[in-house]
């Protein structure tokens, strides 16, 4: 049976020391910045997909693990290994993992490792379920549980629901992240691609106290001429 240590093992072999560096300037790993202190082996998203691909029967116990693990990419492929297990699961695999991800948040902390999971497993399982979770998680002290909260409603978008997403939106109008700006204004963009009334309404309600970041990642699909006048503040 594979072991989490022969993962690691693989992905250690597999390392490449410029690739490492690179990865951690690009995602700030220096003191102060949101990614501090984390750990990166140096090795390219595809080549994970791939393994995590080749290791997707894995335990779950083995995985959470892999999660557990200080470096990036092994993080990553336990969550591309639970993501593929999750899909793929009935419903009582379905619920372990995702109750085991709200247990392990704080090693699900980078927004790659948010973005690549958090639609799947914690919109998947809450799709037809309550969702009250979600609010709580948009109020957490942690920035990537909040940043979890709003890429949820990603799969609710996805089946044409946006009322999640705009009521996040609503609570995390005064965060302070721009990581967090980021991703509630991408998920505005999703919404007014599906249904461009609901996001503007929101817009026209919210957008001269949005965070600009949050404002330029919404309004980024609009004609120019329509973008600028929210710039303006003249929407």
């Amino acid at each position: 049976m594979t072991k989490a240590k022969d993962i690691q093992s693989k992905l250690t072999s597999l390392g490449d020391s410029q690739t490492a560096q690179f990865s951690q300037r690009f995602f700030k790993t220096g003191a102060g910045e949101y990614g501090e202190g984390d750990l990166f082996r140096g090795i390219r998203v595809p080549v994970l997909k791939r393994i995590a691909k080749d290791h997707k029967e894995l335990s779950l116990v083995e995985t959470l693990k892999l999660l557990h693990s200080p470096y990036h990419e092994d993080r990553l492929v336990a969550l591309l290994i639970l993501t593929h297990q999750f899909i793929r699961g009935d419903n009582a695999t379905r619920k372990a993992i995702y109750q085991s991800y709200l247990r392990n948040t704080r090693y699900i902390n980078s927004w790659d490792l948010v973005d690549s999971s958090a639609p799947q497993i914690v919109g998947g399982f809450l799709y037809d379920k309550d969702r009250k979770v979600l609010s709580k998680l948009a109020a957490s002290r942690h920035l990537w549980e909040r940043r979890i909260a709003i890429m949820a409603t990603f799969h609710f978008i996805r089946r044409g629901e946006n009322r999640d997403t705009l009521k996040l939106a609503s609570i995390l109008l005064p965060d302070t992240e721009d990581l967090v700006h980021k991703a509630v204004g991408w998920m505005l963009r999703e919404v007014g691609k599906r249904n461009l009334k609901s996001a503007e309404d929101f817009l026209r309600e919210h957008y001269r106290r949005m965070p600009r970041t949050m404002l330029r990642y919404a309004i980024e699909r609009f004609p120019e001429r329509k973008r600028q006048r929210y710039l303006e503040g003249k929407a």
